[in-house]
């Protein structure tokens, strides 16, 4: 059964103190070393998520999905030699999109490899779960695949009608399945900066969704270390996961 290891990340654009947090999202990147990861916030004339795929040893592919302009959005990097194909985006409105990828594996095994993020306001709960509405209608009709990975800045606690709706289609939460719980906080990460984010308080909303022939091995928060000496820098704003996932 192949393995891969999945992660995502809200890199938060170019704000907050961008050029000290860059050397530690790419000093984690290069520690990490996944599979595949599903990046948020990137903007794509700095070149960020091509940045993250260069500090390793791996080879990336960035498949890029704007979201609300042209230069900004998410990105998907994939691992070679995994090949992405049959790329595809959908527009959720509200200046959100997702994307996604169908990647064969060794052994013959097929997946789809998707990446969102969802409106941000802390009370928009009904517009969530109007965007998780249309998101699960265009990921069921996804090429055929044995296994399908959800992953991104949901923006909603597990309490949230968005998040029971992606479990009522079928979808697990990879760490809370290999946890037996959700992460308690996974924005905001301890970053102090001026113009940071302080709508909203602590919480989960990050996941990475699992669906069909698919099964954790583990799963754990990553990017979560500060700088070494000064406790106020972090590679983000907010906290990534990473699993460990068997297909097939």
């Amino acid at each position: 059964m192949p393995r891969l290891l999945v992660a995502t990340l809200n890199i938060l654009n170019l704000a907050d103190r961008w050029d000290e947090r860059l050397p530690l999202l790419l000093a984690e990147m290069a520690a990490l070393q996944p599979d595949l990861i599903g990046l948020q916030e990137v903007v794509y004339p700095m070149q960020q998520d091509r940045l993250l795929g260069a500090a390793g040893e791996g080879r990336y592919e960035a498949v890029r999905g704007w979201a609300g302009r042209p230069e900004y959005g998410n990105s998907l990097l994939v691992r070679a030699p995994l090949v992405a194909t049959d790329v595809d985006r959908l527009d959720l409105g509200r200046s959100r999109a997702a994307h996604r990828v169908s990647l064969a594996l060794p052994g013959g095994s097929t997946i789809v490899f998707a990446v969102t993020h969802l409106h941000d306001p802390p009370d928009a709960h009904d517009a969530r779960f109007a965007q998780v509405e249309s998101l699960l209608p265009w990921l069921d009709a996804s090429p055929p695949h044995d296994a399908l990975l959800v992953v991104g800045d949901f923006n909603a606690d597990p309490r949230e009608p968005a998040y029971g709706r992606m479990c009522a289609a079928g979808f697990r939460s990879a760490y809370e399945e290999a946890n037996g719980h959700e992460p308690a906080v996974t924005w905001p990460s301890g970053l102090q900066a001026e113009g940071m984010d302080t709508d909203g308080d602590p919480d989960c909303l990050y996941y990475v969704w699992l669906r069909g022939a698919v099964a954790v091995e583990e799963a754990r928060l990553v990017f979560d270390r500060p700088a070494v000496g000064d406790p106020t820098l972090y590679g983000s704003d907010h906290l990534g996961i990473a699993a460990t996932v068997r297909i097939g």
